[in-house]
């Protein structure tokens, strides 16, 4: 029986150490919710994954939620998202004051340094269980396979996905007719603006409302909702994405020191409610919808179809960390030292691995 203090301490754990972007956070939660605690199965865990890579928002952040929900209803709902969320948010708000105060952000690369490399290895350890019990025909690799180069290519995620989903239900269910059609849900709040205040919530609302794939789009959008609109500078949108890659938890997290920026304290809160507010929302609607589709053997299978989908999305993010990061060698070795521990000692806590990697990138930035 799961207890919402349970989920309170896993998921402000997560919130903690949650360095390295949605692909990262999902490896962790795997691990936490799968492996070590066995709230759920792999492939309930795998549906949870493929329905929140349909629907929008922060991935990572609305599959917490997702986990909340089945395992406490509403009530873990709130608890799982929030512990996730605030961490990030309050280590955020904490950078964003010393930033309008001193107009600089803290010197944060030397750990930055270890922490990418170190991430890379995590992910690539939580990953492995997953491609062992999902790829398990020749038609889910080469699926997989295709999925990594037309992500890789840049091909739209959300195409990707839904190309998956339909290619797996026609290959399971190629002898027998009819097949569900399934859409994603979108929303758009084309509503009139008065204030700043008002302006951050709407402007937040919507692209937390229709905002798919991977959290790194939401820095397209910022551009054009703020920065051409004269409310951010380029400078400052630059600061808050650097600020997204060295906190942990969620991406999304960067609003809170966008709207610190704009509009002090309320711009943070207004902002921050805004972006999150659609994924409690949408989670809250489709959860409910879950266990009928499990039932269903077209969707069911579809669903499968997204799990393989959602393992390539991984990989291929993976790989573009990877050809982003691991361009020195002390990058390298640092990779090469943390894949050792993740695949050597697998019960390891991932704190103590980003802790290590971020001290031994700390150390190889000063002395070389």
């Amino acid at each position: 029986m799961v207890k919402l203090t349970d989920l309170a301490k896993v998921f402000t754990k997560l919130g903690l150490i949650g360095f390295g972007g949605p692909a990262a956070h999902i490896a962790m939660m795997h691990k936490e919710v799968v492996e070590k605690r066995q709230w759920m199965s792999e492939a309930h865990f795998l549906h949870l994954l493929s329905v929140t890579n349909l629907i929008p928002g922060p991935n990572s952040t609305e599959l917490a939620i997702h986990i909340g929900y089945d395992k406490k209803g509403w009530k873990g709902l709130l608890v799982a998202g929030l512990c996730f969320i605030l961490p990030a948010v309050i280590i955020t708000g904490i950078f964003a004051y010393f930033y309008k105060s001193y107009g600089h952000l803290p010197e944060v690369q030397p750990f930055i340094y270890g922490i990418q490399a170190g991430i890379i290895a995590v992910i690539l350890g939580a990953i492995f269980p997953l491609v062992q019990k999902t790829l398990k025909e020749w038609f889910s690799i080469l699926l997989c396979v295709l999925i990594i180069i037309a992500v890789l290519t840049g091909i739209n995620e959300l195409l990707v996905l839904l190309a998956s989903g339909l290619l797996w239900l026609f290959y399971k269910n190629r002898n027998q007719k009819g097949i569900s059609n399934i859409l994603p849900v979108s929303l758009s709040i084309p509503l009139e603006i008065s204030s700043i205040n008002q302006q951050l919530f709407w402007s937040f609302l919507k692209i937390g409302s229709i905002l798919y794939g991977s959290g790194y789009v939401l820095f397209a959008f910022l551009n054009t909702e703020l920065v051409d609109k004269g409310l951010l500078t380029q400078k400052q949108l630059m600061d808050a994405i650097a600020v997204g890659q060295f906190t942990p938890g969620p991406v999304f997290s960067s609003v809170s020191f966008i709207g610190y920026q704009i509009n002090g304290i309320s711009g943070m809160l207004i902002s921050t409610l805004a972006i999150f507010l659609p994924s409690f929302l949408f989670v809250g609607l489709i959860q409910p919808l879950l266990k009928w589709v499990e039932k269903n053997k077209l969707f069911k299978h579809f669903l499968e179809g997204l799990n393989i989908a959602s393992i390539g999305l991984i990989i291929a993010i993976t790989i573009t960390m990877a050809k982003n990061t691991l361009i020195h060698w002390q990058p390298i070795l640092i990779f090469v030292i943390t894949l050792f521990v993740v695949f050597a000692f697998k019960k390891i806590n991932s704190a103590i691995v980003v802790l290590g990697s971020a001290v031994l990138g700390y150390l190889l930035y000063l002395l070389f």
